[in-house]
């Protein structure tokens, strides 16, 4: 999503508010929830007095439109948590003040701020265009209708809520339009159930992929390929299996830092107190298992850099509203490697890890225009970052140094993105396009300099 500085950025979030003035005026008594500036445009969350469909979004469209007309103009608030919490219990939206106590209580906000436009008032940090008029005619469509829960939670209450694109003028919206009309007959989901590749069964589970003949075939060559080259590169193989104690992931961080990504623990009749640390866990990625075979033996600075590399299944717990075909599952195979390296190996290692993803691309005829490469940082300002990030701001500072510094001399283009790293080190995510313009990450690539001394540790 565009940097919330640009113009693109500011038009979008104004619009998401246009979008909840017209739904009160089209639905009175219209409840709010969250409206953020999204990739390709923005959405709203509502609990509506009535349904509506997409046989409304005309109605909707058209609302706004008067109401850019009106040449509101966007003007900011800022009050104190006990005016701000007053303010929105006068404005009649139990969401908004859920949400409001939850900055205040758990975050510590000394104050909240709000927008207005016209008679509309809503809590928000913006920053928005200056007013309707800075909103280009023609540059938006509503175009879906979808259920979505409050706060992502499926045990809370549904949403409705209401998509829409937005684009800088009426032409890049036109564009986006029929990139979207070709995806939808690309769409892997359409052409994988008509190609007999894969299928997905609410019987079998949500985000649990199948791979039928076709499909399991093209796997097979794709891994055969992945395996030659990497052997070629030095990578050795090796086998973990998918289930292992819940003390593997409490020494990696995992259950401290990641168990919200992680399924629940399974306890055994074997162990009495079924704790997280005698529970069984279904892995979420292989890194804690690749540091056991490290630990296997006594290594030297001779074995290094000593390359371990799988295809290991890993289980994630995604939300059901996040799954979407097979880019964002519950269960997938992963080609994984892990280098282990002395702090001087670091950047080499990296510049050749890099250099394998682009024949890989280049193999497949992916244009160089069609994927970028985004260097994910910890973000040190962040008020939940002791529960985020593993608190070493010199390995940090050090490890994002290295990383940057590999990325410039290999003269890949990428960009930096503060607050996106994993939790043990910052990370290279290779971001791709879809036909229809969406962006997905396709690989990513970390330094870790958190696990493997925790198992040292250990």
């Amino acid at each position: 999503m565009d940097h919330n500085d640009s113009r693109l950025f500011r038009i979008r979030h104004s619009l998401a508010h246009v979008l909840a003035q017209a739904m009160q005026r089209y639905r009175p008594g219209t409840l709010l929830g969250f409206g953020p500036p999204v990739d390709d445009g923005f959405y709203y969350d509502f609990i509506l007095p009535e349904p509506i469909s997409e046989d409304d979004l005309p109605a909707l469209q058209e609302l706004m439109e008067a109401i850019l007309a009106e040449k509101q103009e966007f003007a900011r608030e800022d009050l104190p948590a006990d005016a701000a919490l007053e303010r929105i219990r006068q404005m009649g939206e139990p969401h908004k003040e859920e949400y409001a106590q939850e900055l205040i209580a758990k975050h510590g906000l000394a104050s909240l701020s709000f927008y207005t436009n016209g008679t509309f008032v809503d809590m928000c940090e913006g920053p928005h265009v200056d007013s309707t008029r800075d909103i280009p005619r023609g540059c938006f469509k509503l175009h879906a209708v979808a259920g979505a829960y409050w706060r992502g939670d499926e045990k809370r209450e549904m949403m409705t809520r209401v998509y829409g694109w937005a684009f800088e003028d009426k032409k890049e919206l036109r564009t986006y339009e029929q990139a979207r009309k070709e995806a939808l007959e690309r769409d892997h989901r359409k052409l994988g159930k008509e190609l007999d590749l894969f299928t997905i069964d609410d019987v079998v589970g949500k985000g649990l992929p199948i791979w039928l003949q076709h499909g399991a075939v093209i796997v097979e060559e794709l891994e055969k390929l992945a395996k030659e080259w990497e052997f070629q590169d030095g990578y050795e193989r090796v086998r973990t299996p998918v289930l292992m104690r819940g003390r593997l992931y409490q020494i990696s961080g995992h259950l401290e830092l990641y168990k919200e990504g992680m399924w629940p623990g399974m306890p055994v009749d074997d162990d009495e107190v079924g704790d997280d640390a005698s529970n069984f866990f279904l892995r979420p990625m292989n890194c804690p298992h690749h540091h056991m075979v490290f630990a296997a033996r006594p290594r030297s600075y001779r074995d290094l850099p000593l390359r371990l590399a799988e295809y290991g299944n890993v289980f994630r717990y995604e939300r059901s509203g996040t799954l979407h075909g097979l880019t964002r599952v519950r269960s997938m195979c992963m080609n994984d490697a892990h280098i282990y390296v002395t702090r001087d190996q670091i950047k080499s290692e990296f510049r050749k890890v890099m250099d394998l993803h682009r024949r890989y691309y280049d193999l497949f005829g992916f244009d160089h225009d069609k994927y970028h490469m985004r260097l994910s940082r910890w973000d040190p300002d962040d008020p939940k970052g002791r529960e985020k990030y593993v608190h070493d701001p010199e390995a940090w500072e050090f490890s994002e140094r290295v990383v940057r510094e590999a990325m410039e001399e290999s003269g890949i283009p990428f960009v930096e993105v503060k607050g996106e790293a994993a939790f043990y080190g910052p990370k290279i995510d290779v971001q791709f396009k879809t036909v229809g313009l969406k962006e997905f990450t396709l690989s990513t690539n970390q330094l870790d300099f958190a696990v493997p001394k925790r198992f040292r540790d250990a």
